[in-house]
């Protein structure tokens, strides 16, 4: 028998150690992919129902104008659809004098969707604002103005093109980088929504009226001053207010649920405030830091829904229909700043916020509002879902349809995942994916077959991050 000296001792213990150290090393990442694979089943109740739902409430904004677009709109089956009423419209040319017609075709046109319109009232008039300054915020004559505004409500109303929500003001808060030639503090934002909101009112006591439209919303231990002082001064009783709205540009999910709790919250402090509808009608990525994976956004749309459900946010616009080219001719309105401003937004810098490009090309978070739009009827519920991988199931005439998604905190991981349907024992399935990196075929069809035959062949698929799929069950 050998005996090693103290070198050879010291070079086989680490020899041993490195050794002991690898099969730890291998052993927890074994762990960790396990974890990463660990498999999820889905399993939804088709046999009770959990009450009603209908995402549709959660709609859309119009930037650049909805002509050529109509029939795909009407199958997103928009409740609302948002659109700036600006001076390009040339509501009142001069004094006492009123052109309806190009307003007219905007109306009719969301009306063709299905839609209501919520009207956002941004107008300047020249006759009552002579001079382009965003600080200038009252008209050169209140009466002129309420009056304006009766014979705009009222012609609506008369002209069957009903507007759903009147909303005052747009970014209140932001002035003309916002595209809006009104910047306020509280106090005369209160007075210019009071005569505004007095004016609609008389000429329709059952108009729904609200705003600020804030580009700065209601975030958590932030103060909001035109949002507060809004809320305070029709709290006790100065003027009415249907809804609160505001702006969220992020891409970060958790911050929508937190600017909608807030938003609930804020209202809550007045008992004579508990109608009051939230409304988040401009929200998207950010404009600064887009996520240009095309599979972010589509997913981002259904984690937001999600959010936005669980959370009780009474109606959204998401912004945009379609990216547009801004045109400087048209906005006489703006200093050379604002215009300056805007120029850069929409003509320099990409976009990626509409659900058609400048070109007209259909982008796939059309898409993901169509499998949304479908979730409405009875709710059903959904054992299995997690932090990462969510769903919503409903059943209505046509059938049962399921959507889940992985929209993941962080880099991600992958999932195993199965779908059952436990109680459905008759008619036939689909199993569609949202492919965004497709040219064409954005919704693929991977399995169509009998229900019968899930017992032993179930729904499985690797869910990627982003990643989205979409179930239908028909009794056919």
């Amino acid at each position: 028998m050998t005996t090693m000296n103290c070198p050879q001792r010291s070079q086989w213990l680490r020899g041993v150690l490195c050794l002991l150290l690898c099969v730890f090393f291998v052993g927890a990442c074994q762990n960790v992919l396990a974890a990463d694979s660990a498999p999820i089943e889905l399993v939804v109740d088709t046999s009770q129902s959990q009450g009603s739902i209908d995402l549709t409430r959660y709609a859309l904004g119009d930037g650049g104008g909805i002509d050529g677009w109509i029939p795909q709109l009407i199958q997103l089956h928009p409740q609302t659809i948002r659109f700036f009423v600006m001076d390009e419209f040339n509501l009142y040319p001069r004094h006492n004098e009123y052109q309806w017609a190009t307003l007219d075709k905007v109306l009719a046109a969301i009306h063709a969707t299905g839609a209501k319109p919520i009207m956002c009232l941004c107008i300047k008039p020249k006759v009552l604002f002579p001079k382009v300054n965003q600080k200038i915020v009252f008209p050169n004559s209140w009466e002129e103005w309420e009056t304006m505004l009766e014979h705009l409500v009222r012609h609506c109303n008369e002209s069957h093109l009903e507007v759903g929500f009147w909303e005052v003001n747009n970014e209140v808060d932001l002035g003309e980088a916002g595209g809006s030639p009104y910047l306020f503090n509280p106090q005369n934002y209160l007075t210019y929504y009071t005569h505004t909101a007095r004016a609609i009112r008389r000429a329709d006591s059952s108009a729904k009226v609200g705003g600020p439209a804030l580009a700065f919303g209601p975030h958590p231990g932030k103060e909001s001053p035109i949002l507060d002082a809004l809320i305070d001064y029709c709290g006790k009783g100065n003027a009415p207010l249907d809804f609160i709205s505001w702006h969220l540009y992020n891409n970060n999910p958790k911050l929508f649920r937190e600017e909608v709790r807030e938003a609930r919250a804020r209202l809550a402090k007045y008992d004579t405030l508990k109608h009051v509808e939230t409304i988040l009608d401009e929200w998207n990525m950010s404009l600064g830091d887009p996520v240009v994976n095309p599979y972010y956004q589509p997913a981002f749309v259904m984690e937001n829904t999600h959010g936005f459900f669980e959370e009780g946010l009474s109606r959204s616009g998401y912004y945009h229909i379609r990216d547009f080219y801004f045109d400087p001719s048209m906005t006489p309105y703006l200093s050379e700043e604002g215009i300056a401003s805007n120029d850069h937004l929409f003509n320099v810098m990409p976009l990626y916020l509409g659900l058609f490009d400048t070109e007209g090309r259909v982008r796939p978070t059309y898409y993901a509002f169509k499998i949304l739009s479908l979730m409405k009827g009875e709710k059903l519920g959904i054992a299995g879902t997690g932090t990462d991988v969510k769903g919503f199931a409903a059943r209505n005439k046509g059938g049962v349809h399921m959507v889940f998604w992985n929209f993941p905190e962080g880099e991600g991981k992958e999932y195993e995942v199965s779908i059952r349907f436990p109680q459905q024992k008759t008619g036939s399935f689909q199993l569609i994916r949202l492919d965004p990196e497709s040219a064409i075929n954005n919704l693929k069809i991977l399995r169509n077959d009998s229900v019968g035959k899930l017992d032993q062949d179930p729904i499985h698929v690797t869910l990627r991050p982003y990643d989205i799929y979409w179930v239908e069950l028909s009794q056919q």
